[in-house]
C-alpha cells in the first residue's frame, strides 16, 4: 500500500487489517467482530457470517468491542468478545460472542444479547452471505423450520423477492466431493437475493420481513442465536498458498457497442460547471443528465440554469424528471413542459418516474398510492411530443425488479445502483462489481432488447429508498447509506469506475452515468480536500477514458485473475484502446504482452491525479499496477 491513504481513499482513516484464523484447511478473516472470506482448501465457502444490529432507517450500528481473546492452534481457533451498541435515548444493547473453528471443517458462531432497556431495531441477528461466483444457479438443499427438506437451486437471474423462507439449514457443494451445511438456530431465517442491491451475495438473515419493523427487544430479555457450519469430504490438508503469477490480459472477440457516457447535473451545480467549462469539454461526456425534482423545490429557475449549461456545452440532453403525482398528471407534466419552453432548454429526451417509486416497498409491505405507470407515461408523451421517453426507477435495480414497468410505452428503461446499501467497507464495494453482470442479464431477461441506461450510479448514495434519509458523513468515514463518501476523491473511485464500466459493457447499454460533474458525486475536487478545489479528482481520468471509448466496439478481454478489471474497445479504424484497473489495495503484476500486440502504443499509469508513462517494450509487456491504480494501454 502507498504511504498516503489520502491518495487511495480520500481520507487518512484506514480499515484495520483482519486477523486470519486458520485450522487445517479451514480459514476465515476476523474483522470488527465478524467473519469474512470463510474458505476451505482455499475455496470460498461463505462470504461472511456477521451479527448485525440495524437502526430504524436500516443503518448499521458499529458495536464497541471489549474483552477480545483470540486463540489459535494447528487444528483449531477460537474468538471471544463482548460488545455493545448505543441506541437513541440512552438505550443500549450488550452481547457476548464466541467463535470456534476446527480442522475437521466445523465452525460455530454463537451470540447472546441482553438489552438493558427496551431497544428498538429494524433487525438484530445473524446475516450469512453465500458468494455468487460459481454458485449462482447451482443446486442447494434447504431444510425448513417445519422439518421439510427441499432440493432446489439458487436463482440464476435475480429474484425480486425471497427465494427461500422459514429456513433452518442450507447445504451447497463447495467443490466435487465437498459439501457445506450452514445451520441457523435461535430465530426464523429467510434468504434474499442481495444482487438486487449490487451486493455480490445471497443473504440469509434473521426475522422475516413480513413481520413488523421496527420492533422492540424488551429490556432484560436474553436473546441467543447460533450459526453452525459443517464442511464434509475432501482433503484435510491446508491448501497451498496461491502463487504470485502476473495477471494475464488477452484480447478476445468483438462485442457490443460501448455506450454514451453521461454526467448528471444538479441545478445547484450548474454554476460550478459553467465556471469550469474547459474541464467539462476535456472530460468529454456525450450526454448531460439534467436532474429536476419539483418535490425539492425545483422550478423555472432550475430549468433556466440547465438551459445556460446546455447552451454552453452542446451535448445530447435528457431531463431526469421526478413526477410528484400530486394531482392531475396532464396538468403537472404539461406545466413542466411549458417551463422547459420558457427556459429555452433544449432536450433530446425526458425520463420520468413517480416520486413515491424512489421509496422501496419491501416484501409484506403495502404499495404506496401511485397512478398507474401507463397513465404517467401517457401524460409524459402528451406533454413532450417528439422527445424520446424513458422510464424505470430513479432508485435502484431492486425497485425496477419488484415493480416491472410497462416498457412498451417507453423508448428506453433506466435504473441506478449503489454499492453501500448494506456495507461500506472497501472489500464489499469492490466485490459489488461481481453482481453487475447479473443485474444487466436480469434486466435484459425482463425487457429484452429495449434500449437500456444505467445511472447515475456512484459510491455515495444520492437518496435512501430504505429509510427516512441518507446518512450525513461530515467526518469522511466509511458509512453505509451515506450521502458523501471520501473514497470518491481517491484512486479507489477511479478503479471502481473502470471496473463498473468493464462489467456492464457486454450488456450493450445506450448510456452509462457514473458521476456528476461537480459536487459530492463529481469529478472535481471540492472545498476541504487536499487537492485544490475545482481540479480533477482521479475519477475524472476514468470517466474521461471511457467517454473517449463511446461508440467503439467492446473487446471481450480474457483476464486470468479478477484482481484487475479491463475495459477495451476497438475504434471504427480498428485501433484498440484498453483501460485497466487494479481493484485491490496491493501492488499487482500484470502481463499485457498479448494485449500490446493489438493495442500498440504508450502505457499511461495513474497513481493519483497525474499520469506517468511506461515503456512496456523494456519489460516485454510486464508492469506493476499500484494499489487501485488505473492505466491506459494504446
Amino acid at each position: 500500500m502507498t504511504a498516503d491513504p489520502i491518495l487511495l481513499y480520500g481520507t487518512r482513516a484506514v480499515e484495520a487489517e483482519p486477523v486470519r484464523l486458520v485450522a487445517g484447511p479451514l480459514s476465515a478473516d476476523f474483522a470488527n467482530g465478524n467473519l469474512r472470506s470463510i474458505r476451505h482448501g482455499g475455496i470460498e465457502v461463505l462470504r461472511a457470517i456477521a451479527y448485525i444490529v440495524r437502526d430504524r432507517d436500516w443503518g448499521t450500528y458499529e458495536p464497541v468491542l471489549a474483552d477480545l481473546a483470540i486463540e489459535q492452534a494447528d487444528d483449531r481457533f477460537s474468538v471471544r468478545y463482548s460488545a455493545s451498541c448505543e441506541g437513541p435515548g440512552g438505550s443500549r444493547l450488550d452481547f457476548r460472542a464466541t467463535i470456534e473453528g476446527h480442522a475437521d471443517g466445523r465452525l460455530s458462531f454463537d451470540v447472546s444479547a441482553l438489552p438493558d432497556v427496551d431497544f428498538k431495531t429494524n433487525r438484530c441477528g445473524f446475516c450469512i452471505l453465500h458468494p455468487i461466483a460459481g454458485l449462482a444457479g447451482s443446486p442447494v438443499k434447504v431444510e425448513h423450520t417445519d422439518g421439510t427438506i427441499v432440493d432446489t437451486k439458487l436463482p440464476l437471474l435475480i429474484d425480486p423477492w425471497q427465494p427461500f423462507k422459514g429456513m433452518r439449514a442450507i447445504t451447497h457443494q463447495v467443490r466435487p466431493g465437498v459439501s457445506a451445511e450452514c445451520r441457523m438456530e435461535g430465530d426464523i431465517f429467510e434468504m434474499e437475493d442481495q444482487r438486487n442491491w449490487s451486493d455480490a451475495s445471497y443473504k440469509t438473515y434473521v426475522r422475516p420481513l413480513a413481520l413488523p419493523w421496527p420492533y422492540v427487544l424488551p429490556a432484560g430479555q436474553p436473546m441467543r442465536q447460533t450459526i453452525s457450519l459443517r464442511i464434509t469430504g475432501g482433503s484435510k490438508q491446508t491448501a497451498a498458498a496461491p502463487g504470485a503469477e502476473p495477471v494475464r490480459i488477452e484480447p478476445g472477440e468483438t462485442g457490443a457497442r460501448l455506450p454514451d457516457v453521461g454526467v448528471v447535473i444538479y441545478p445547484e451545480d450548474v454554476e460550478a460547471a459553467l465556471d469550469e467549462l474547459p474541464l467539462l469539454e476535456k472530460l468529454g461526456p456525450q450526454q448531460l443528465l439534467l436532474h429536476y425534482d419539483p418535490t425539492r423545490g425545483h422550478g423555472l429557475d432550475a430549468l433556466q440554469a440547465h438551459a445556460r449549461l446546455v447552451a454552453a456545452y452542446p451535448a445530447a440532453t435528457t431531463l431526469e424528471c421526478v413526477v410528484a403525482c400530486a394531482g392531475d398528471l396532464d396538468a403537472e407534466l404539461s406545466g413542466v413542459a411549458e417551463m422547459v419552453r420558457r427556459a429555452g432548454l433544449r432536450l433530446d429526451a425526458v425520463a420520468v418516474s413517480p416520486s413515491v417509486d424512489r421509496q422501496s416497498t419491501p416484501p409484506g409491505s403495502a404499495w404506496p398510492d401511485c397512478p398507474p405507470l401507463e397513465d404517467v407515461y401517457a401524460a409524459a408523451r402528451r406533454a413532450f411530443p417528439g422527445l424520446r421517453l424513458g422510464g424505470g426507477m430513479f432508485s435502484y435495480f431492486t425497485e425496477l425488479n419488484r415493480k416491472r414497468v410497462p416498457a412498451g410505452a417507453l423508448d428506453f428503461v433506466t435504473h441506478c445502483t449503489c454499492p453501500i446499501v448494506h456495507a461500506a467497507d472497501d472489500l464489499s464495494i469492490m466485490q459489488s462489481l461481481e453482481a453487475l453482470p447479473f443485474i444487466t442479464q436480469s434486466t435484459r431477461a425482463i425487457y429484452g432488447a429495449k434500449p437500456y441506461r444505467i445511472g447515475p450510479s456512484t459510491i455515495a448514495m444520492r437518496q435512501n429508498p430504505y429509510g427516512g434519509a441518507t446518512k450525513d458523513n461530515p467526518n469522511g468515514q466509511r458509512i453505509a447509506m451515506a450521502n458523501r463518501d471520501p473514497r470518491h476523491a481517491g484512486l479507489f473511485a477511479a478503479a471502481w469506475t473502470i471496473g463498473y464500466a468493464a462489467r456492464v459493457a457486454p450488456a450493450g447499454l445506450e448510456m452509462l452515468t457514473l458521476s456528476s460533474f461537480a459536487g459530492p458525486f463529481g469529478v472535481l475536487a471540492a472545498a476541504g480536500e487536499p487537492a485544490e478545489e475545482g481540479t480533477p479528482r482521479p475519477v475524472f481520468h476514468a470517466v474521461q477514458g471511457f467517454a473517449a471509448l463511446a461508440g467503439h466496439s467492446q473487446i471481450a478481454v480474457r483476464v486470468s485473475d479478477d484482481r484487475v478489471a479491463v475495459l477495451a474497445g476497438r475504434s471504427p479504424a480498428g485501433v484498440i484502446t484498453a483501460w485497466l484497473a487494479n481493484i485491490t489495495p496491493d501492488n499487482v503484476a500484470v502481463d499485457t504482452s498479448a494485449l500490446l500486440r493489438e493495442a500498440a502504443g504508450p502505457v499511461m499509469i495513474w497513481e493519483g491525479a497525474d499520469a506517468r508513462g511506461f515503456d512496456p517494450g523494456a519489460a516485454s509487456g510486464h508492469l506493476t499496477m499500484p494499489p487501485y491504480g488505473i492505466a491506459r494501454v494504446g
